[in-house]
């Protein structure tokens, strides 16, 4: 069942043009994804498809009685009610049908009724089709449903008697999620959802979506959410939209192939159009040839040569060097509590990083991974424990908040007054690798839109040529272009990076290990996000295990069948193998590092120097102290899969 058609829509403000010859279908239980450059048109086509805005010329063609909910990036939601009647305003319908119930209720207890069997008859048969429809509806379950969802959107029930005006405006775009969810509309329109929203909350709402009943639209800059949820990509560009197969990832092969088929046929016609255009040139004049050579301008003239597959769409170009290496150890972290105003926000921090380890900080918004790069900054002081800096750091700090950014500056005096040293041209063309080009450069920082300003601040970063990025969540405000530049540029570094980021694709492609913070300390894992996830959903399974283990001997319980026992006994022992050969692997790499360094000492301009020695002495005592922790761990996984085996 189609329950949206676009055909042929165009959009222009004045006269610039948006939108032109959009064609676009979606069926029921679709989800479906827009994509495109900031600015290409996404949000204004989701404003045309929700009615929120009018057209020039096409159709939107829709079912009569088609249900629609529409997220805006920017909600505004002002109630003066608590959050909990907020949200039951969806079901009014719900309360008076449980009003009308009551009402029936009574009267079939009233005894002038209940005398008269007609009355009787009459009241309990609308009783019972009312009731009827309300249980088919979801009046028995409305309220469970609702505290599902709060609970999802991270408000529970001591939140409940909180007032909507009180919320922030993180706070309110949840909230109006949460009512929207909650409603199901069969067309389910979403402009950017996942903007406010944490790991865990991102992760109920990709399960939430995929078993949705209705059709979803969707728009956003969270490419693991995307591919997790979306079976259909439609790309916005250049006015127009081209629809792909699939997910992000499948989109991303897709339309590279499809460029290299392009960029092919393009050479092609190119050639073609050259050859025909020398004939041209070469025998209009001559007699002899002079039809021939008319004949052939005129199929120069009424071919509609394709455009260059590039079109008039710029990629930002950079890369981030180094002036100077560091030292094989950057940072160690012991015991660190890290807070405001003497209040620990979290402590008991442990955390090493070495030369070229790419490191995601993860955890809940509010435990403090801001806070521990302004401590590694220096620009707070640490409450407890210790900072140790290896030799030769040099560090780059993106600030999300981009407080560094001066309002009332032009974009180029911006990057010149802080490196006056470079002349205006060098200057010029370091911003036009990050799309600003002619007049953009004078423009005042405080009229440039978030995703302008990230790549302001991005050209400053570069520009420091430090050897150790620490950055607070870089990929707020750019679009999915820019996004996977800054990703490649990322990759090539020769530095090492620290990062924060709620982007799981970004960290997925980054991280080389990744460490969780939270308010009573950090856990490491060696591997990216997926890996992370991994381990982690592991360590939940065999906590239930030796839970229910222990609940077998404290309570009295039926005994499990063989076939249940057998079951749960090779489950565990996948995950201790599982488990025995990570560890084996990270004793191997200790036992390299192990080797590198006992193989540095023995180098005499090294063991002759006492001030060489000390740091490589230490630095291979905590090696060895970690390999003899991983070989117990080892040992004890071991002893384990015996107990399993017997």
């Amino acid at each position: 069942m189609i329950v949206l058609q676009v055909n042929q829509v165009h959009k222009s403000f004045g006269a610039d043009e948006i939108l032109a010859g959009v064609k676009l279908e979606v069926q029921h239980r679709d989800r479906v994804a827009l994509v495109g450059r900031n600015g290409a048109g996404k949000s204004t086509l989701l404003k045309i498809i929700s009615g929120e805005m009018s057209y020039d010329s096409g159709d939107i063609i829709m079912p009569k009685d088609l249900t629609i909910g529409y997220l805006e990036q920017q909600t505004d939601l002002e109630s003066e009610a608590s959050i909990w009647d907020e949200m039951m305003t969806i079901f009014s319908h719900f309360r008076e049908q449980e009003a009308k119930l009551r009402e029936l209720e009574a009267q079939m207890a009233d005894s002038a009724v209940y005398d008269d069997a007609v009355q009787y008859e009459k009241v309990m048969k609308e009783y019972d089709t009312l009731q009827h429809d309300f249980k088919d509806a979801g009046g028995y379950q409305f309220e469970a449903d609702t505290r599902a969802i709060l609970h999802g959107m991270k408000f529970y029930p001591e939140d409940y008697d909180k007032k909507v005006v009180s919320l922030s405006g993180g706070q309110k775009t949840r909230l109006m999620l949460a009512k929207l969810l909650l409603s199901k509309p069969q067309l389910l329109i979403l402009d950017e959802p996942t903007n406010h929203l944490d790991i865990e909350t991102l992760s109920w709402l990709e399960n939430y979506l995929k078993n949705y009943p209705g059709a979803i639209l969707i728009v956003s800059h969270d490419r693991y959410f995307l591919d997790q949820v979306v079976t259909l990509v439609y790309e916005v560009s250049r006015h127009r939209v081209k629809k792909y197969t699939g997910n992000y990832s499948r989109y991303l092969d897709e339309k590279a192939k499809q460029y290299e088929l392009d960029l092919k046929q393009f050479e092609k016609q190119q050639s073609e159009k050259a050859k025909l255009e020398d004939y041209v040139q070469r025998n209009l004049v001559r007699a002899s040839t002079t039809k021939m050579a008319q004949s052939r301008r005129r199929v120069l003239e009424k071919t509609d040569w394709m455009d260059a597959p590039d079109g008039d769409e710029k990629s930002a170009r950079f890369g981030f060097t180094i002036a100077k290496q560091s030292g094989n150890d950057v940072l160690n972290v012991q015991s660190l509590a890290i807070g405001y105003s003497g209040q620990p926000v979290s402590q008991n921090i442990v955390m090493k990083l070495y030369r070229q380890d790419s490191l995601a900080l993860v955890g809940p918004n509010g435990v403090g991974k801001s806070t521990l790069l302004k401590t590694i900054m220096k620009e707070l002081e640490p409450l407890a424990g210790t900072i140790h800096y290896g030799t030769g750091i040099q560090f780059g700090y993106y600030d999300q908040e981009q407080a560094n950014l001066k309002g009332n500056k032009l974009v180029l005096n911006e990057l010149w007054d802080d490196y006056p040293h470079v002349n205006e041209k060098d200057i010029r063309g370091i911003l036009g690798r990050f799309l600003f080009t002619g007049d953009d450069v004078l423009k005042p920082i405080s009229t440039l839109s978030g995703g302008e300003k990230a790549r302001v601040a991005l050209a400053k970063l570069m520009m420091q040529k430090a050897n150790v990025l620490l950055l607070d969540e870089p990929t707020n405000h750019l679009d999915l272009d820019s996004k996977e530049v800054l990703e490649n540029a990322l990759l090539d570094y020769p530095g090492t990076i620290l990062f924060v980021s709620h982007d799981r694709y970004f960290m997925n492609r980054l991280s080389t290990k990744v460490v969780e913070l939270t308010r009573e300390g950090t856990t490491e894992y060696l591997g990216n996000y997926d890996y992370y996830v991994e381990k982690k959903l592991e360590t939940e399974e065999l906590q239930a295990l030796e839970d229910a283990e222990k609940a077998t001997v404290t309570k009295t319980v039926p005994v499990a069948t063989t076939s249940q026992i057998n079951k749960e006994a090779k489950k565990l022992e996948r995950q201790l193998l599982r488990q025995s050969e990570e560890t084996e692997q990270e004793m191997e790499q200790l036992d390299q590092q192990i080797a590198e360094v006992e193989e540095l000492l023995c180098q005499p301009e090294i063991f002759q120097d006492h001030e060489k020695v000390l740091p490589l002495q230490s630095q291979l005592d905590e090696l060895k102290e970690a390999h003899e922790e991983k070989m117990l761990l080892w040992l004890e996984l071991q002893e384990k899969l015996e107990k399993v085996h017997s």
